[in-house]
């Protein structure tokens, strides 16, 4: 029996994916996996049985991801599950940032509440809420993963020219956007020919603040920009500056915060990109299955945090380690493998070895660096 932990609501279609020898609950001890959302996760102690942690969405900032990997904890994600669901708010925000919608909707509410003939209003004060179509406008597109892939694509399909920066652009994400997407090598390059920029980049120490003072300079006067990202990739007082002087003609962010919602011309959504049922259940299913493949088998697919590998069962015992500077001779020669595989991801490497024998733990264990071992019974 395994135990699992949920830090959040989760779908009940994702946990469908969890058979009878799962136990689920929200108040379960001595875990071996959390399936978490939201919940910040940073000062919560790991019980000794923990195994794995699933995040239902792509971000994983509020997981301590070091803190898990030192502890042979694998931290999943669910990218591209909720993918479709981020690229139709975004083409929203598109649109928002363009026609002025809500601010107008804001007024004619505004206008009702006040007594006024609301009919005979609005054809005198729409004028104060004209915007520019997209069609025939450049959108440049900051990360082309999943969700940015599509973005691009769904924006080319309404008539927009894209312009896509991303230096770790996959060989599958490239073949997937239309042709006709330039690809750019520098993000200068991309603000100097934007009109709109969406940006479609996790949140790390390195792109923290992204958009900021310089990032605007190298822009075109008037641009407009989508955040449904991450608040923190933009700089707050850099924004601020920009919306003050035009520079900037408008910002939709799913990530607002009390500064950012404040500013004139800044259209705050509640971080809505995958409130959808389909993007819940799709993620909710996605981490479900990496936890259940992981607890059954060693699998490690969409981890953040450790090495990724897979390997189909070619023996009675599966023997799965997880170390940090360890000698990878010994760990070999500890297990009689008929199969085996390994792989690193800095300074952890991760090792499946299919043996017929029986298999001492403890002695494996015992090899200086490793951090966990687990032997599973085919």
């Amino acid at each position: 029996m395994y135990h699992v932990k949920t830090m959040n609501k989760i779908s009940k279609i994702g946990l469908a994916e969890l058979d009878d020898r799962f136990e689920i609950s929200d108040t379960m001890e001595h875990e071996d996996a959390i399936l978490v959302r939201s919940a910040k996760l940073h000062d919560y102690d790991f019980p000794a049985e923990l195994q794995c942690i699933a995040r239902a969405g792509a971000g994983v900032n509020n997981i301590p991801l070091d803190r898990a990997a030192d502890a042979g904890v694998v931290v999943f994600n669910t990218p591209g599950a909720n993918a479709n669901g981020v690229k139709e708010l975004t083409i929203a925000a598109l649109l928002l940032a363009s026609r002025k919608i809500s601010q107008g909707i804001t007024w004619v509410k505004e206008q009702s509440a006040a007594g006024a003939d609301v009919a005979a209003v609005v054809e005198k004060g729409k004028s104060a809420y004209v915007g520019p179509e997209i069609q025939g406008k450049t959108l440049g597109v900051v990360g082309l993963g999943a969700i940015g892939v599509l973005v691009a694509n769904a924006a080319e399909s309404l008539g927009m020219k894209i312009v896509g920066y991303d230096p770790y652009l996959s060989v599958k994400n490239a073949l997937n956007l239309k042709p006709g997407a330039e690809i750019v090598a520098t993000l200068d390059e991309l603000y100097a020919k934007a009109d709109y920029i969406s940006l479609h980049l996790p949140m790390t120490p390195d792109t923290k603040g992204t958009i900021n003072e310089a990032a605007f300079a190298a822009m075109k006067d008037g641009v407009r920009i989508v955040n449904l990202a991450r608040g923190e990739l933009v700089d707050t007082e850099a924004l601020k500056a920009a919306m003050a002087s035009g520079k900037c003609a408008a910002y939709v962010t799913d990530f607002p915060n009390s500064d950012t919602a404040a500013i004139e011309g800044v259209v705050a959504i509640p971080h809505l990109g995958a409130s959808t049922p389909e993007s819940e259940d799709n993620c909710a299913m996605m981490a479900a299955r990496q936890v259940k493949d992981y607890l059954d088998n060693g699998n490690i697919v969409n981890s953040v945090n450790l090495p990724v590998l897979t390997m189909a069962r070619a023996a009675k015992n599966r023997v799965c380690v997880i170390a940090k500077g360890a000698d990878a001779a010994a760990i070999a020669a500890a297990v009689p493998a008929v199969a085996s595989a390994s792989n690193t991801r800095g300074e952890y490497a991760y090792y499946l070895l299919d043996t017929d024998a029986d298999v001492d733990s403890a002695a494996i264990a015992a090899i200086p660096g490793v951090l966990r071992v687990r032997v599973l019974a085919k």
